[in-house]
Protein backbone atom coordinates (compact mmCIF):
# COMPACT_ATOMS: atom_id res chain seq x y z
CA UNK A 1 0.00 0.00 0.00
CA UNK A 2 1.23 3.25 -1.00
CA UNK A 3 1.20 6.36 1.17
CA UNK A 4 1.10 10.12 -1.10
CA UNK A 5 -0.02 13.16 0.59
CA UNK A 6 -0.65 11.73 4.00
CA UNK A 7 -3.38 9.19 2.27
CA UNK A 8 -3.13 5.50 1.85
CA UNK A 9 -3.77 4.44 -1.43
CA UNK A 10 -5.92 1.09 -2.09
CA UNK A 11 -3.41 -1.32 -3.22
CA UNK A 12 -5.78 -3.27 -5.83
CA UNK A 13 -7.01 -0.26 -8.03
CA UNK A 14 -5.16 0.91 -10.86
CA UNK A 15 -2.58 3.99 -10.00
CA UNK A 16 -5.10 6.33 -12.39
CA UNK A 17 -8.20 5.93 -9.86
CA UNK A 18 -6.08 5.67 -6.42
CA UNK A 19 -4.43 8.93 -7.51
CA UNK A 20 -8.34 10.33 -7.14
CA UNK A 21 -8.08 9.10 -3.39
CA UNK A 22 -6.44 12.24 -2.56
CA UNK A 23 -8.23 15.29 -2.03
CA UNK A 24 -7.30 17.91 -5.04
CA UNK A 25 -6.98 15.30 -7.71
CA UNK A 26 -8.83 13.75 -10.23
CA UNK A 27 -9.31 11.78 -13.55
CA UNK A 28 -7.40 14.88 -15.18
CA UNK A 29 -4.65 15.52 -13.12
CA UNK A 30 -4.00 11.79 -12.13
CA UNK A 31 -3.34 11.40 -16.37
CA UNK A 32 -0.76 14.49 -15.82
CA UNK A 33 0.74 13.00 -13.22
CA UNK A 34 1.47 9.89 -14.60
CA UNK A 35 2.45 11.36 -17.61
CA UNK A 36 4.99 13.10 -15.94
CA UNK A 37 6.63 11.07 -14.16
CA UNK A 38 6.09 7.93 -16.96
CA UNK A 39 4.49 5.70 -14.48
CA UNK A 40 1.88 3.45 -16.81
CA UNK A 41 -1.81 4.36 -15.73
CA UNK A 42 -2.88 0.51 -16.08
CA UNK A 43 -0.80 -0.35 -13.32
CA UNK A 44 -2.01 -2.02 -9.91
CA UNK A 45 -1.06 0.34 -6.64
CA UNK A 46 0.65 -2.86 -5.12
CA UNK A 47 2.84 -3.39 -8.27
CA UNK A 48 4.20 -0.23 -8.55
CA UNK A 49 8.27 -0.07 -7.15
CA UNK A 50 9.73 2.25 -4.53
CA UNK A 51 11.07 4.96 -7.43
CA UNK A 52 7.75 5.26 -9.18
CA UNK A 53 6.01 5.92 -5.79
CA UNK A 54 8.60 8.54 -4.64
CA UNK A 55 8.22 9.92 -8.13
CA UNK A 56 4.38 9.86 -7.77
CA UNK A 57 4.88 11.64 -4.31
CA UNK A 58 7.35 14.11 -5.29
CA UNK A 59 4.72 15.11 -7.96
CA UNK A 60 1.79 15.10 -6.50
CA UNK A 61 3.45 17.63 -3.55
CA UNK A 62 4.28 20.18 -5.75
CA UNK A 63 0.75 20.45 -6.31
CA UNK A 64 -1.86 22.28 -3.35
CA UNK A 65 -3.53 19.11 -1.85
CA UNK A 66 -5.14 17.85 0.74
CA UNK A 67 -4.88 19.92 3.97
CA UNK A 68 -3.06 22.92 2.18
CA UNK A 69 -5.96 22.91 -0.40
CA UNK A 70 -8.57 22.55 2.29
CA UNK A 71 -7.26 25.47 4.00
CA UNK A 72 -7.26 27.77 0.90
CA UNK A 73 -10.80 26.40 0.00
CA UNK A 74 -12.12 27.30 3.72
CA UNK A 75 -9.97 30.47 3.75
CA UNK A 76 -12.04 31.71 0.34
CA UNK A 77 -15.24 30.64 1.69
CA UNK A 78 -14.72 32.64 4.94
CA UNK A 79 -13.90 35.62 2.84
CA UNK A 80 -17.03 35.50 1.75
CA UNK A 81 -18.72 35.37 4.48
CA UNK A 82 -16.82 37.80 5.75
CA UNK A 83 -17.42 40.62 3.17
CA UNK A 84 -20.95 40.21 3.39
CA UNK A 85 -21.31 38.87 -0.57
CA UNK A 86 -24.40 37.17 -1.90
CA UNK A 87 -23.00 33.96 -1.88
CA UNK A 88 -21.39 34.50 1.63
CA UNK A 89 -24.42 35.01 3.06
CA UNK A 90 -26.02 31.58 1.66
CA UNK A 91 -22.93 29.65 2.59
CA UNK A 92 -23.36 31.54 6.23
CA UNK A 93 -27.18 30.52 6.10
CA UNK A 94 -26.73 27.05 4.53
CA UNK A 95 -28.50 27.16 1.56
CA UNK A 96 -27.24 26.85 -2.25
CA UNK A 97 -25.41 30.23 -3.72
CA UNK A 98 -25.48 29.33 -7.29
CA UNK A 99 -29.29 30.04 -8.09
CA UNK A 100 -30.63 26.92 -7.58
CA UNK A 101 -34.44 26.61 -6.85
CA UNK A 102 -35.23 25.71 -2.66
CA UNK A 103 -38.58 25.71 -2.30
CA UNK A 104 -39.11 21.97 -3.22
CA UNK A 105 -35.09 20.82 -3.41
CA UNK A 106 -31.68 21.30 -2.09
CA UNK A 107 -32.49 18.59 0.51
CA UNK A 108 -28.33 18.56 1.14
CA UNK A 109 -27.79 21.88 2.51
CA UNK A 110 -30.94 22.35 4.35
CA UNK A 111 -30.83 19.25 5.87
CA UNK A 112 -33.27 16.68 6.54
CA UNK A 113 -37.25 17.10 6.83
CA UNK A 114 -38.55 18.18 10.54
CA UNK A 115 -40.63 15.22 11.76
CA UNK A 116 -44.05 16.38 11.36
CA UNK A 117 -44.72 14.71 14.71
CA UNK A 118 -46.36 10.95 12.84
CA UNK A 119 -49.24 8.65 13.72
CA UNK A 120 -52.29 8.87 15.46
CA UNK A 121 -53.44 11.72 17.42
CA UNK A 122 -53.48 10.88 21.22
CA UNK A 123 -57.58 9.99 22.52
CA UNK A 124 -58.55 12.41 25.27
Amino acid sequence: MARIAGVNLPAKKRIEVALTYIFGVGRTWARQILQETGVDADTKVMDLTEQEVNALRRAVESRAVEGDLRRQVRGNVQRLVDIGSYRGIRHKAGLPGRGQNTRSNARTLKGPRPSQGGGRKEKR
